[in-house]
């Protein structure tokens, strides 16, 4: 994982070597595989590369098709399907060793004006301020010292927002740019970070547990209004469904003054390894 905000704008930073064809970078990462966060933000950076700076990101729908080595390269080839008078639609593959290892289709739009209504934002939540960081709170779940928690998400600042563990505060650790296409692609980022530990709250078992083996399966975001990703965002979590070892999650994102910014829904493995399920 990144080791600063700076490490994180690096890996989102693509180097183009063709037309429609970047190579993005990998951290240093003690992980044993690409964090499917990594993935989707470089690839939504690549497709961005290729639309018309004004159109900006409106949905992505992601398959991670095998897990990434983080010792090579990612390959991303984004195709340029379609470009209409108001939509730009674009399909990437992320590729290691001549496979794919991810599949994305993304949609962007040039801004404009409409019919306009939400869902409320949560309430009885713990401000920001007085939130206790998500490293503490699997510290004491885990057992694993909260340091090691925080220099693998040390891009972001990630807390606990509501005693569920349903709800999180999460912002970039730093200072962003303005431009709009890097704050959805850290959001993208942002997303995966904590969605699939949703639906093991059921079940009493926390996304680090040795007796689950983890994977992100598909991943889709919607964005619905502006917003900045290094300002603070209620991440509002809920599973609707768990079977045949596969967890379902759905999000929404709200700016600390209300507005719902972003929904996002997860399919992910989390197939018990060890686990008694009588």
């Amino acid at each position: 994982m990144p080791e600063s905000l700076e490490d994180l704008v690096e890996l989102l930073d693509l180097e183009m070597i063709d037309v429609d064809l970047f190579r993005g970078r990998q951290p240093q990462t003690s992980m044993q595989r690409v964090f499917g966060g990594q993935v989707l933000g470089q690839a939504l950076a690549a497709a961005s590369r290729t639309v018309e700076p004004e159109r900006i990101v409106h949905s992505l729908h992601g398959y991670f098709l095998r897990g990434g080595d983080t010792s090579v390269p990612i390959i991303y080839r984004p195709e340029p399907t379609r470009d209409g008078g108001s939509f730009s639609s674009r399909r990437v593959v992320a590729s290691q060793n001549g496979k794919p290892i991810f599949y994305m289709s993304a949609s962007f739009q040039r801004p404009e004006s409409g019919l306009d209504h939400q869902d409320p934002m949560p309430d009885d939540l713990v401000a920001p301020d007085d939130a206790p960081t998500l490293a503490s709170v699997l510290e004491a779940r885990s057992g694993r010292k909260a340091a090691d928690w925080a220099k693998e998400w040390a891009a972001l600042d990630v807390r606990l927002a509501g005693v569920s563990g349903r709800q999180f505060w999460i912002r970039a650790a730093g200072k962003l740019s303005d431009d709009p296409a890097l704050h959805a692609c850290v959001l993208a980022y942002a997303s995966d970070l904590t969605l699939l530990g949703a639906s093991l709250l059921p079940h009493g078992i926390v996304i680090g547990d040795r007796r689950i083996q983890p994977a992100s399966l598909d991943h889709a975001l919607w964005f619905h209004r502006p917003f900045r990703a290094d300002e603070w965002l209620l991440y509002d979590q809920a599973s609707p469904s768990a079977s045949a070892a596969r967890g379902f999650s759905t999000g929404r994102l709200f700016t600390e003054d209300g507005h719902l910014i972003a929904s996002v829904a997860q399919e992910g493995l989390i197939r018990p390894v060890g686990l008694d399920l009588d």
